[in-house]
């Protein structure tokens, strides 16, 4: 088999069609052809895997554990792949060839030919979440904010950039020295990421130590979003905390979201469409490090916990130290996991769901930075009537308490997902 052949079958590899045709062509000059017969273990368990496994020929088939449900998953064919997996290098089951079986073997020392470069990556580039939440000011009180080609979409307007770019506005009507110390925001339509997004900054209210604004962030003529924000000058008051946060591994210690999702997507334990998904998303611009606490094998169908643990912090440093800008990133972040883990309990196999956000607030206790490590504990006591609730604290590496949340949201279980600009309910 020639070069240009491998290259050709390399670009079938949905871990690899994220890769520009040079970097499959140096893939090409080193993977290791490796043939099996009919029940030859390619892994065995407890013991390292030697690379990623790129399944040319034959099938191979994932031994789980007695009574696993979908084997079908579990069976790797032409064009899948597998290698290290969530919790390193060991795996807890075997690989079995189920037929003759070639497979071409990029070996460990070679695996950083799989890694992409993001521009966002650069120290010379402008932070990206700053640049999603810049506002181009159209009128005192008006201004204007895009979705960027760059920022995280999911097929409709991310409704963190609309919380944190609503704050910007109102942060921007208030003098410097009143601060945001909470807010709530109502979704009302979905909103379209290629049409800019105008919003209204309301002043409701301006005393010595408060001020109030309402922000309405509309699209075509219709009011798509609300925010209510009330500012506070500093002063001095009572001081108790009760919260403790929990006991987690320093985010240092943890894996990066990339690194994550990489491990997800060569680990033959998780389910075969599974990780085709995430290999086509993986390389997508991501504004927020996210290290997740207590990594597993859950997907979107598979059932967990309703709760959850993260460190984040905005990538890059934040040009300014100014506490405004510093809450509006932490308000842009809080909404990428959040109320949809109140679907955790109910995930199954085959199950599509329509998860969308009704309102969203916020307490800032104390000042923070967005630039540092933040610890996100997230709860969903409930979901009732199409309804999931969630609470959430976020720590810094002190322990102290910096910021309450709470958010609602529809959950329903939906054969298709279509978003449109229109109403969400």
């Amino acid at each position: 088999m020639n070069t240009e052949s491998v290259v050709e079958f390399l670009g079938n590899v949905p871990l690899l069609q994220r890769l520009p045709s040079s970097s499959l062509k140096r893939i090409a000059e080193v993977v290791v052809f490796k043939r099996y017969e009919r029940g030859d273990y390619l892994v065995r368990k407890n013991q390292n895997v030697d690379g990623v496994y790129f399944l040319l020929e034959g099938e191979a088939q994932v031994l789980k554990s007695a009574g696993e449900e979908n084997s079908q998953q579990f069976l790797l064919k032409r064009f899948d792949f597998f290698g290290p997996g969530i919790f390193g290098d060991v795996y807890s089951a075997d690989v079995v060839a189920v037929s003759e079986l070639t497979c071409l073997l990029l070996m460990s020392d070679h695996r950083a030919l799989l890694e992409t470069k993001s521009v966002s990556d650069s120290d010379k580039e402008r932070c990206l979440v700053e640049h999603i939440l810049y506002l181009e000011p159209l009128d005192l009180n008006v201004f204007r904010g895009f979705t960027p080609p760059n920022a995280p979409t999911y097929g409709k307007v991310y409704g963190g950039q609309l919380v944190g770019q609503a704050l910007a506005a109102a942060s921007k009507s208030v003098e410097n020295m009143k601060i945001v110390h909470n807010l709530h925001s109502y979704f009302l339509l979905v909103g379209e990421i290629n049409i800019p997004i105008i919003f209204e900054v309301i002043r409701l209210r301006d005393g010595n130590n408060f001020a109030t604004r309402r922000v309405d962030a509309r699209q075509k003529g219709k009011t798509i979003f609300i925010l209510f924000a009330s500012f506070q000058r500093k002063q001095q008051g009572f001081i108790h905390q009760e919260s403790i946060m929990p006991h987690t591994p320093a985010p240092e210690m943890l894996l990066t979201r990339e690194e994550m999702l990489e491990r997800r997507i060569t680990d033959p334990l998780l389910p075969r469409d599974y990780r085709n998904k995430v290999a086509t998303e993986i390389n997508a611009s991501f504004p927020i490090d996210i290290r997740f606490c207590e990594p597993n094998y859950s997907t979107e169908q598979t059932k967990s916990p309703p709760r959850l643990k993260y460190w984040f912090r905005a990538k890059g440093k934040l040009s300014d130290d100014d506490q405004a800008l510093h809450r509006c990133v932490v308000a842009y972040a809080s909404d990428l996991i959040f109320a949809s883990i109140s679907l955790n309990p109910h995930r199954r196999e085959g199950m599509s769901v329509a998860a969308l956000s009704l309102d969203h607030s916020m307490w800032f206790h104390r000042p923070l930075r967005a630039d540092d490590w933040l610890l996100f504990v997230i709860v969903s006591p409930i979901a009732s009537e199409s309804r999931g609730f969630a609470t959430g604290k976020m720590f810094n590496r002190k322990g102290e308490l910096v910021v309450s949340l709470t958010q609602e949201a529809v959950l329903r279980e939906a054969v298709t997902i279509k978003p449109s600009f229109g109403a969400k309910l």
